[in-house]
């Protein structure tokens, strides 16, 4: 008997529900959802052909990209039993590369295929979970899960082999691969010795994550507005912010977006096809929101996930001073 392909819409449902769906291999974000010095990568190369560090002491191998991927797919399809999970998308950054030794004095533009040798510092990859969705203001958003992983964080002169990654579960918007994260769905630092710890880690984070609680958050971001003077207000505060003396910013909620990114938010405040002002010059938070999670694709790997989390943690600082009518140094 043929399975019939089930979804669930968050915007109705109180609870997730596992279904037995088909399984189709289909992948992640066709478009990039982080840009800044990456490359794609493909989970094929990673546990084919990339190189795997090791801790130098007594040369144990270090968790690879591969197996943190492998991992995180296994957890999500144990917690979302049944439910539609798509092949993941992968960036990669930061190439170590090398040669085999009996090329080692061939000039480099000689070198063939199997004399080079390569793994990458830094990864970020996501998974797309389609079968469970909501809307936002006519925004489509697939709950989506991933992680990012940088070898340059490990201490390999150590004999304790702990190491560090980041796992998150949230929401992609399909409109603009812009990726939505709460405190709830972040681990920012998941520190394991072996693989069995690492998948225990992360099927905790999927199993905790409350979903639609986290949409039901982001569906009362359209409700509050900004006018054109407080957003030119908050971008003139934000500039300021990155160059005040720590003593002064100490009791300022953290912008983790630098300049070039503040102007990327002013120049798609006037032209982002699906997030741009209102023509009275007004713009939503909702569209605020997006604005700066679009600006966020060109951060590093390294820092792509706090700064994901801080889009968040900055709206809720204007929702609550719009709220509130009280004290915001970012709109007073």
């Amino acid at each position: 008997m043929e399975q019939q392909s089930t979804n669930h819409d968050l915007t109705n449902v109180g609870e997730l529900l596992p279904v037995v769906i088909n399984q189709i291999e289909v992948k992640s974000s066709r478009r990039a959802f982080i840009e800044s010095n990456t490359e794609e990568g493909s989970l094929y190369d990673i546990n084919n052909e990339h190189l795997i560090p090791v801790f130098l002491r007594e040369n144990m191998p270090l968790i690879s990209h591969g197996e943190f991927i492998d991992a995180t797919i296994q957890a999500a399809s144990k917690v979302f039993s049944g439910e539609k999970i798509l092949s993941p998308s992968i960036r990669l950054s930061h190439p170590v590369l090398g040669r085999i030794p009996e090329a080692k004095n061939k000039p480099a533009n000689q070198l063939l295929e199997h004399e080079k040798t390569k793994f990458y510092d830094r990864l970020a990859f996501l998974i797309e979970i389609p079968s469970i969705f909501t809307d936002v203001a006519g925004n489509k958003m697939t709950l989506t899960v991933g992680g990012v992983k940088c070898y340059s964080m490990e201490n390999l002169m150590s004999r304790n082999y702990e190491q560090h990654f980041k796992v998150f579960i949230g929401f992609e918007v399909k409109a603009c691969t812009n990726l939505c994260i709460s405190t709830d769905g972040l681990m920012r630092e998941l520190k394991v010795k072996n693989i069995e710890a690492l998948y225990d880690g992360i099927q905790f984070l999927f199993r905790e994550f409350n979903a639609v609680q986290f949409a039901n958050q982001l569906k009362q971001l359209p409700n509050y507005d900004l006018t054109e003077a407080q957003f030119a207000h908050f971008v003139g505060r934000a500039r300021l912010y990155r160059h005040m003396p720590d003593e002064m910013r100490h009791s300022i909620p953290e912008l983790m977006f630098g300049d070039s990114q503040i102007n990327s938010i002013c120049r798609d405040y006037y032209s982002d096809n699906s997030f741009c002002s209102n023509p009275d010059g007004s713009i939503n938070l909702w569209k605020l929101y997006n604005l700066f999670t679009g600006a966020n694709k060109s951060s590093y790997i390294d820092s792509f996930l706090d700064r994901t989390l801080n889009a968040l943690q900055i709206t809720n600082v204007l929702k609550d001073a719009l709220d509130n009518k009280g004290n915001c140094w970012y709109l007073n």
